[in-house]
């Protein structure tokens, strides 16, 4: 009887709230736990996700029936109050680096998102000296800008801030040029910096232990980043591109090609529908857009 007396007493007290309030809360609370769990998809800490949020569920609505008002079950609502505490500090421990790529994510978000149309040039350069560095199994490692500003890691580069083109992406990765062994960092229609030092991904994030330094670099920055990095294997020539910690391998031109018109055009044009014209016209007008690098030197024309 006291058990039904507690599911009467909270229906009486969920009674007493607006409706409109309640679907709200549920709303806020729904938004959140959906991103949470979408953001921490397919990391370290996945697998126990799950797990914790149902013992926080089952937790507090066995709380919430149980212990109530009065003396009843005061000794389960203390222990609880202490699990929750060593639950959360336990959160913050496991899930550290997620926590910390997110704050990243959100501190460096741009206002404004660049316009799709300015990516068809870039696309067309990175699949043009991809092939090349490919065919001669010259290593490479270019990350794409989205929605996540990549200024910060560029610190450790050198500063370039030059329009993108097949034949200076080819001469960066020249072998034996200053800045072959690093990464380079896209913006657009502008190569930000050269000689980039990207993050590495953790032995449990690689999927094949095999793979080399770039390879890590690239899954590493896409997994602290929202951006696409294109890498070529100095050993194979082979392609492949890191997306959201997910490393697409064996990959030809066409395919590379296809990949980011999908992710860098098509995707973005869906996101920000809206704001394309406004975006493209502002960007016609962008000084020092069609300023033309001189590459006569490069020497990738004399090979």
């Amino acid at each position: 009887m006291e058990l039904i007396q507690r599911f009467v007493e909270l229906r009486d007290r969920l009674a007493g709230y607006s409706p409109l309030e309640v679907a709200i809360e549920l709303l806020v609370i729904w938004i959140v736990v959906y991103f949470a769990v979408r953001f921490l998809r397919e990391t370290r800490g996945a697998s126990a996700v799950k797990g914790v949020l149902m013992i926080l569920i089952v937790g507090t609505l066995g709380i919430r029936v149980f212990g109530g008002q009065g003396d009843s079950f005061q000794r389960l609502n203390f222990l609880y109050d202490r699990v929750i505490g060593f639950v959360v500090l336990a959160l913050v421990v496991v899930f550290h680096p997620e926590i910390r790529r997110g704050l990243r994510r959100l501190g460096e978000a741009p206002f404004f998102r660049l316009s799709s149309i300015e990516f068809r040039p870039t696309i067309d350069a990175i699949v043009d000296a991809t092939s090349f560095l490919s065919k001669n199994s010259f290593g490479a490692l270019i990350a794409i800008e989205r929605n996540t500003r990549l200024g910060t890691i560029c610190e450790n580069g050198t500063r370039l801030n030059a329009e993108v083109s097949a034949r200076l992406l080819q001469s960066i990765f020249w072998p034996n040029s200053a800045l072959h062994d690093l990464g380079v960092v896209i913006r657009g229609s502008r190569i930000l910096a050269a000689g980039v030092q990207f993050p590495l991904a953790q032995d449990e994030e690689v999927p094949d232990p095999t793979l080399g330094s770039r390879h890590r670099a690239a899954i590493g920055l896409s997994l602290d980043a929202d951006c696409i990095v294109v890498v070529v294997s100095e050993e194979t020539g082979s392609i492949s591109v890191a997306e959201g910690g997910q490393l697409r391998r064996h990959l030809t031109a066409e395919e590379l090609r296809e990949f980011l018109i999908d992710k860098l055009v098509i995707a973005r044009r869906e996101q920000v529908t809206d704001e394309t014209e406004d975006t493209e016209t502002d960007d016609a007008g962008e000084p020092g857009r069609d300023d033309d690098l001189d590459l006569s030197n490069d020497p990738s024309e004399a090979a």
